[in-house]
């Protein structure tokens, strides 16, 4: 194979900023086909995007022979059936984060990509761009000295109280459409786990809505790390903490902090200071790059070169652990349960 053709299941918004446009960056990968609940949109998502192909249903679209891959941009409580089913067709997936609704389903889409061989590599775009690779970094030179504290916080408005993001039933909540992200974050940053230790949910508040008391409109998490240090995730769509992206590592000798850590080629802020002394991390041209095009190279990568991806279906399942185990904390229900 010398070529990526992917098809999208469900013709969502964020699509055209994680697929299609990074595709024409891409020589190697093409987006040839689209499937949508409702063909008129499908229809024009297709007409929009150059799309040639438009499938009347995901499971003709998964039948096609002409695709290697799909892209997975449904709602997160469709994210594992059609994840399993697209393997099982013999296609690659990149599927939206959270991979799925909770740590029994990213097992069982872990298993199925054991199972079938397939690549399946969950969307945290941030991951692969070069802002998270030097955060990595700087931790590993030991710069700030062991590690004390991490909090990620993934904080932004979303007042249409219809989106999805709030419908239980299809594992809606700002943990899981935006605290994911921090608990990405915390995991990112942590001491590497051992085989004694794990990072463990100490504590945990939701701020819940109104119409559905099961959903969290904010949610804040203390957890334990590795080698006794700690960690805070805040997520919210709707509370008075209206925006913020941030990462911080607090060590013995000094601290990291990056401002919009999540979508850094956009606009971020990178700082470091260590005894006393700051100063702010500059990456340069690499760093304007979208973390969405690196994401879909390091997809192709995968598929066509066999590299191993940063956020495959197997770290999935740590994260939704972590993420399940913060919504029982808190007193809700895990998401895809009754």
């Amino acid at each position: 194979m010398e070529r990526i053709r992917i098809g999208v299941l469900g013709a969502a918004r964020i699509a055209p900023t994680a697929l299609t446009k990074p595709a024409r960056l891409i020589p190697e990968v093409t987006v040839a086909a689209v499937a949508a609940r409702a063909p008129e949109r499908a229809e024009h998502f297709a007409r929009r995007q150059g799309v040639r192909t438009v499938h009347r249903t995901y499971a003709d679209l998964l039948a096609d022979p002409d695709l290697d891959a799909v892209y997975i941009p449904l709602p997160n409580g469709l994210h594992a059936e059609w994840a399993v089913r697209a393997m099982e067709a013999g296609k690659h997936v990149l599927c939206e984060k959270p991979m799925t609704s909770n740590e029994a389903e990213a097992r069982e889409v872990a298993d199925a990509a054991k199972r079938t061989g397939r690549v399946c590599m969950e969307a945290f775009h941030w991951r692969y761009h070069p802002v998270a690779r030097r955060m990595r970094e700087i931790l590993d030179e030991e710069e700030l000295g062991a590690v004390r504290h991490v909090s990620a916080s993934m904080c932004f408005p979303l007042p249409a109280f219809g989106d999805i993001r709030y419908n239980f039933a299809l594992a809606g909540g700002s943990l899981m459409d935006a605290g994911c992200y921090a608990v990405s974050a915390v995991r990112h940053l942590s001491p590497a786990p051992s085989a004694t230790e794990r990072i463990e949910v100490a504590a945990a508040r939701a701020t819940t809505m109104r119409r559905d008391p099961r959903v969290d409109r904010a949610m804040d998490a203390t957890l334990a790390l590795p080698g006794g240090a700690t960690a805070t995730v805040h997520s919210s769509l709707l509370s008075r903490r209206v925006f913020a992206v941030n990462a911080k590592v607090v060590g013995e000798r000094g601290e990291m902090t990056v401002t919009n850590f999540a979508g850094p080629h956009y606009w971020h802020r990178f700082s470091v200071t260590v005894d006393g002394r700051k100063r702010r991390e500059h990456l340069g041209h690499a760093a304007k790059t979208s973390t969405y095009q690196y994401q879909l190279q390091a997809f192709a990568d995968a598929v066509l070169r066999g590299r191993p991806p940063l956020t495959p279906a197997e770290d999935s399942v740590e994260t939704m652990r972590l993420i399940d185990a913060i919504y029982r904390k808190s007193g809700l229900p895990v998401r895809g349960t009754v």
